[in-house]
């Protein structure tokens, strides 16, 4: 219906930047096959803040506060995706309880996330900061074989442990522990 006539559908490359942080907003994306990597480059290392994979929307915050980008956001495999423009984007939210209702949820979710990562990184030591982002990627990307969880990310151990708020060490090391346990199996993108 209306939805479809002003929304676009692209294909992008694995490696493909969408937009960079401080860049005006200009689209809100909704992944339909790929992932997507949001993060923030500092010193030359980048956090991430959240990977996205189908059915996961993104790239609203600047089109309703006006503000700059807060992140970059980067493909991590070949991907296609919903793009809509800004002015579109709006006049669905004015159009659509049921899609701002959608996002506000969204958002509502992600600020709850940002609060428990917050106490995380306040009240947690390493090793369970470690084990907790491990549970919620598992949870979230990866699949469960018995009482073993398997996860495959477009992701390296440098990610991970930033991800974490812990040195790669110290997710090396815990990550072993769990595998000696078998508690998890995982296989990262190494070479990226």
């Amino acid at each position: 219906g209306h939805v479809a006539d002003i929304c676009t559908t692209k294909t992008f490359r694995e490696g493909t930047v969408l937009f960079r942080e401080k860049e005006p907003g200009t689209a809100f994306y909704i992944v339909v096959s790929g992932s997507v990597k949001l993060y923030l480059s500092q010193a030359g290392t980048d956090k991430i803040l959240a990977i996205f994979k189908a059915g996961d929307s993104f790239g609203e915050l600047s089109l309703i506060d006006g503000k700059p980008r807060s992140a970059t956001a980067q493909t991590l495999e070949d991907s296609i995706m919903i793009e809509l423009a800004a002015d579109k984007f709006l006049e669905l939210l004015k159009w659509n309880f049921d899609i701002t209702l959608c996002i506000m949820r969204e958002l509502s979710q992600r600020l709850r996330n940002t609060n428990q990562h917050v106490y995380d990184l306040t009240f947690l030591d390493a090793r369970s900061r470690v084990v907790k982002s491990l549970i919620m990627l598992a949870n979230k990307h990866g699949t469960r074989l018995g009482l073993t969880i398997h996860v495959k990310l477009a992701l390296n151990y440098d990610e991970i442990s930033r991800m974490a708020g812990v040195q790669k060490n110290e997710l090396m090391q815990v990550m072993r522990d769990l595998e000696n346990r078998g508690v998890i199996t995982a296989t990262f993108n190494e070479f990226s």
